[in-house]
C-alpha cells in the first residue's frame, strides 16, 4: 500500500512539474503543492488591476487611463475579469446571471479560477512578454474580497488556489477605488443592467469593502487606495499622478523593443471579447 502510495506520489509530481507546479509528498497520501520559481526572463510589460466595490468608477477609471497611457506612447490591453477570453467571458456570464438557483461560495470560486487560468494564460501573460501596459478590471484582490471576506471562504486556502491559477502572476500596481456602500450601491443601482451580486444585501457590500481595505493595509507597497467620491476627472488625475513614477519599467510603443501591431491586434481581439 505504501508503495502504491509513493508511486502515486512520483505520478502526481511528474505531472504538477510539467504545468511548472512544484509537487512534494509531506507524508504517505498527504501532498503539499508549491509554486516552482519562473525560471524564464521576467516579463518586460507593467501589469496594473483596478479594484473596488460595485460603482466604485473602476471601471471608468481604467477606460481613462488606457487613454491617458497611450497618448504617452504606450501599448495597452485591457481586459476585465471574470472574463477576458471568449471561454472566460462564458463563465462570467454563468457567474453575474440572475437565475433563481442559488450558487455555493465555492462554485464562485473555482469558476473564478478557472476563467482566471484561462486569462493569464491567453491574454496577460502573453501581453507582459511583449512589454505592453495590461490593465485589468478586477482581478486576484476581488476573489479575496468577495469569495473570501463576504463569502467566508477560507482566505489563505484562496491565495494558494490563486497561486495555482495565476503561476504567480501579481499585478505590480493595484488601484483600489473607495467610497462608501451605500454610495456605491446608488451608482450600480441606477444602471440599466443589474447582475447578480447587485442584489445582494447592504452587509455583504460591506464586508466586501472592509475585505479590500484589510488587503490594502497588508499590501501597502502593491495597493494605493483611491478615494473615489470626487469627479471622474478628479480621480483620474489622482490616478495619473500614482500610475506616473512606474512609467520608466515599459518601453513606449515607438521604442525599437515594442512590436506595436502585434500589440494592437490583441488589444483589439481583448476589447471584442468585452462587447
Amino acid at each position: 500500500m505504501i508503495l502504491g502510495l509513493h508511486q502515486s506520489s512520483q505520478a502526481f509530481s511528474c505531472y504538477f512539474q510539467s504545468l511548472g507546479i512544484g509537487f512534494r509528498p509531506r507524508s504517505p497520501g498527504i501532498f503539499q503543492i508549491q509554486m516552482m520559481r519562473q525560471r524564464s526572463r521576467p516579463p518586460r510589460g507593467l501589469f496594473i488591476t483596478l479594484e473596488g466595490i460595485e460603482g466604485c468608477g473602476k471601471s471608468t477609471q481604467a477606460r481613462l487611463l488606457g487613454e491617458y497611457l497611450r497618448s504617452q506612447g504606450h501599448v495597452t490591453v485591457e481586459t476585465r475579469e471574470p472574463g477576458g477570453t471568449p471561454l472566460a467571458e462564458k463563465v462570467r456570464s454563468v457567474l453575474l446571471d440572475r437565475a433563481d438557483e442559488p450558487v455555493a461560495a465555492e462554485t464562485e470560486a473555482f469558476l473564478v479560477f478557472a476563467a482566471r487560468r484561462q486569462h493569464v494564460a491567453q491574454v496577460i501573460e502573453p501581453a507582459l512578454a511583449r512589454g505592453a501596459i495590461v490593465l485589468c478590471d478586477r482581478f486576484s484582490d476581488s476573489t479575496l474580497a468577495y469569495q473570501g471576506y463576504a463569502r467566508g471562504l477560507d482566505v489563505p486556502l484562496l491565495e494558494r488556489l490563486n497561486r495555482l491559477a495565476t503561476h504567480a502572476v501579481t499585478p505590480h500596481l493595484t488601484l483600489l477605488f473607495d467610497l462608501p456602500v451605500a454610495t456605491g450601491l446608488a451608482r450600480r443601482r441606477s444602471a440599466t443592467e443589474l447582475n447578480r451580486l447587485d442584489g445582494e444585501s447592504l452587509r455583504f457590500h460591506r464586508k466586501v469593502r472592509s475585505g479590500f481595505l484589510d488587503l490594502a493595509k497588508r499590501h501597502p507597497t502593491r495597493m494605493k487606495v483611491v478615494p473615489a467620491r470626487a469627479s471622474k476627472e478628479t480621480v483620474a488625475r489622482a490616478v495619473a499622478r500614482i500610475v506616473a513614477p512606474m512609467l520608466h519599467r515599459v518601453h513606449r510603443a515607438d521604442s525599437h523593443t515594442a512590436a506595436p501591431h502585434a500589440a494592437t491586434s490583441r488589444a483589439a481581439q481583448v476589447h471584442h471579447a468585452l462587447r
